[in-house]
């Protein structure tokens, strides 16, 4: 009898087979044998007519408040490196018998155990099945655009049938992550929820989206290497370079330059929760609840418009909703600086796999505005989660993008409002580490942290993350 391994054996050397050359035998009268399709493998979770949308109105909930248990210690302590991280000689030759050919020594889940494919720690189950929530959202919003807009809104706004089809292909895609994280994580798993989503046009659609990607997309890379299970790990790898190309697919339908960085940022998970958690209207009575942080909403009042020519001219407000991933509203951006459907080269900002701008979005030295909510707000699910904070009064401005984590100075004009001025840093020659759609929060404290441990940040975090067009 032939396993599901020996036919995927067989038809990858298809190829092959069929690329010999033909055999000049004498045709024989044997009769052709009929193989019937295969049948799809049906999906493990339900994907249709099971939301609905809108801001939530139902009762008080009866639980509120992140999941918890007993705490060890107020925060994790910061400790030196490890003795034997750097005991490694780095030159070049192999330094221990290699345990079989063309296998140097070394290596996590190399040794030949069996994986088994799934969360092996609190840390793993509560690190998926934010990514889980996340899938969802993304399920239902690529249909929802397409449902709730016409051909004609998306053609107005330079998008064709093949793109929609593209849109539809990606929603596809979720269907595929969403079953892969449910079958992870079992019978515990979070279901589909119902949303609420601040979009009034097809722009605004397509605005929305490559935001809410790249916080899904960077919430995925601050925890990925931390994983307990490794086997998990390299699933979601192989899930979220999907949603990579999803995040840049909707950076050019935005007529975006695709891709302004060298590296794409990484972000805690309780970042990456308290950018998702307001769109989340509810959800059912039993469902998962998350152990992650809400912290208070940080808005950037002059967040550069991407609808605008000249993007150095947007005034306060110009998103739609208030949100700190609120997408832009080109409602207000004057005809003569739209730059959508403009004829003149460095202007346009049409659907294109590149554009270019003459004036960029934003730049070294821009005074940026914030403010922000204090804690204690009802968010997410049916209002059940609480925004918090463990930090002192507001002092910096952290701005996280690529490999960096660079402070800025907040100057306070006011209860729970503040400016700051764009940094000008960089990891390397020729690439500005403040550029595309970034992060931003407000912290009391300037502690020194990479990519790696960016989540003892948390502690330090007064209000964000939010979302910054940086270019």
């Amino acid at each position: 009898m032939y396993t599901a391994s020996s036919f995927a054996a067989i038809l990858a050397l298809a190829p092959a087979i069929l690329a010999a050359p033909a055999p000049q035998a004498a045709p024989t009268s044997a009769p052709a044998v009929y193989v019937p399709a295969p049948v799809p493998a049906p999906s493990d979770v339900a994907v249709t007519n099971v939301t609905s949308h809108g801001p939530y109105t139902g009762p008080a909930p009866t639980t509120t408040g992140a999941l918890t248990t007993t705490f060890l210690a107020a925060s994790i302590p910061a400790l030196p490196p490890n003795p034997t991280a750097t005991t490694y000689p780095s030159d070049g030759m192999l330094h221990d018998p290699e345990p079989a050919p063309y296998t140097p020594a070394g290596g996590l889940g190399t040794n030949g155990t069996e994986p088994v494919y799934n969360a092996k720690s609190d840390f793993d189950f509560e690190s998926l099945a934010v990514a889980l929530y996340q899938e969802w959202i993304e399920l239902d919003l690529f249909h929802w655009g397409l449902a709730t807009f016409s051909v004609e809104d998306f053609e107005a706004a330079g998008l064709t049938a093949t793109d929609r089809s593209l849109i539809e292909f990606m929603a596809d895609q979720e269907v595929g992550h969403a079953t892969l994280l449910t079958n992870i994580l079992g019978a515990a798993a979070p279901v589909q929820c119902t949303y609420n989503y601040p979009v009034n046009s097809v722009r605004e659609f397509v605005d929305f989206n490559q935001k809410l990607t790249r916080f899904g997309e960077s919430g995925v890379y601050g925890f990925l290497n931390h994983l307990d299970s490794r086997e998990a790990g390299q699933l979601l790898l192989q899930s979220i370079s999907t949603e990579a190309r999803q995040q840049m697919i909707f950076r050019q339908f935005d007529g975006l330059f695709p891709m302004p960085v060298w590296f794409e940022v990484g972000i805690p998970q309780s970042w990456a929760w308290t950018l998702l958690a307001p769109y989340i209207s509810s959800c059912p009575a039993n469902q998962t609840r998350l152990a992650w942080q809400n912290f208070p909403a940080l808005y950037v009042e002059n967040n550069p418009n991407a609808a605008r020519i000249n993007a150095n001219r947007t005034a306060f407000g110009e998103t739609i909703g208030n949100s700190s991933s609120a997408p832009l509203n080109e409602t207000v951006v004057p005809m003569a600086d739209t730059c959508l459907n403009n004829t003149v080269v460095g202007e346009d900002c049409s659907p294109a796999i590149s554009q270019n701008r003459s004036e960029p979005l934003s730049f070294p030295g821009r005074q940026v505005f914030f403010s922000w909510e204090e804690p204690g707000k009802l968010v997410g699910p049916n209002n059940s989660y609480v925004t918090t904070t463990m930090a002192g009064a507001p002092v910096y401005v952290a701005w996280v993008s690529q490999l960096n984590l660079t402070y800025t100075d907040l100057t306070l004009t006011g209860p729970n409002a503040g400016y700051t001025f764009q940094p000008n840093s960089s990891t390397f020659a020729n690439d500005p580490a403040v550029n595309g759609t970034m992060f931003v929060a407000l912290t009391s404290a300037n502690v020194t942290l990479t990519p790696f441990n960016l989540s003892m940040i948390n502690p330090f975090v007064v209000a964000g993350p939010a979302l910054y067009q940086a270019g």
